[in-house]
């Protein structure tokens, strides 16, 4: 009963791991969409994201069904539940990711880049990936040096969050109502996407250490410690 136990869990990591990376090629799609105008490319992720939503579904059932049939205690049972919380996170990471391409197909022909900020945008997308890259790296070899990296990461998408904001609302700012409204809500999806990867990171710390704040080390969550 306990290999079988131990089998769904990578089962569980293996899941976390897949809708990871399909989070990734989707907000690379989504970010070079984004900044090129390419509306086929951003097709391409507002249709993938029911495959997403599709695996995150799965993945939530097979949790619910390790808790109903094996009833684990302890930390077994944070790492069910957590993989429950991180699988909601991924799933909107994916549809970020979507709502950037979104953004993308709306304004078409046009650019979506508001103009005066898409070297900012570019940067933005470019940390994004590196997140998503990082995060599904995270989940597959458990390894701490990663959350550091995101949240390095994090910390620069909150500053360019914040130089958005200073733009727009500055006196220079000569963008119409719709530019400045696709600003911020791109500015603010890019942020949030890498707030979400954080979130995750911290909860697969956690599983390792029990500790919110480490950062270093590797852990494993497939092998529970009593």
């Amino acid at each position: 009963m306990r290999e079988v136990f131990h089998q769904s869990l990578e089962d569980v990591q293996g899941r976390l791991v897949e809708i990871a990376e399909l989070v990734t090629v989707a907000i690379d799609k989504a970010t070079r969409a984004f900044g090129t105008s390419d509306v086929a490319l951003a097709e391409e992720v507002i249709e993938a994201d029911a495959v997403i939503d599709e695996k995150a579904i799965a993945l939530d059932e097979l949790a619910i069904e390790i808790l109903a049939r094996q009833q684990p205690v302890a930390r077994d049972l944070r790492i069910v539940v957590s993989a429950l919380r991180m699988s909601a996170s991924l799933e909107r990471m994916g549809d970020i990711a979507e709502h950037i391409a979104q953004l993308t197909r709306m304004r078409f022909p046009e650019r979506a880049i508001p103009k005066g900020l898409k070297s900012t945008f570019l940067k933005m997308g470019e940390l994004d990936v590196e997140v998503a890259r990082q995060l599904a790296e995270l989940l597959r070899t458990q390894d701490l040096a990663m959350t550091e990296a995101i949240r390095n990461a994090d910390d620069k998408l909150d500053e360019l969050h914040l130089s958005v904001f200073e733009k727009v609302l500055s006196d220079s700012w000569q963008g119409e109502a719709s530019a400045t409204v696709d600003a911020t809500l791109a500015s603010r999806y890019h942020e949030r996407f890498a707030d979400h990867a954080v979130s995750v990171a911290k909860k697969v710390a956690y599983l390792s250490t029990g500790d919110w704040t480490t950062s270093t080390d590797a852990i494993d969550i497939v092998a529970p410690q009593e």
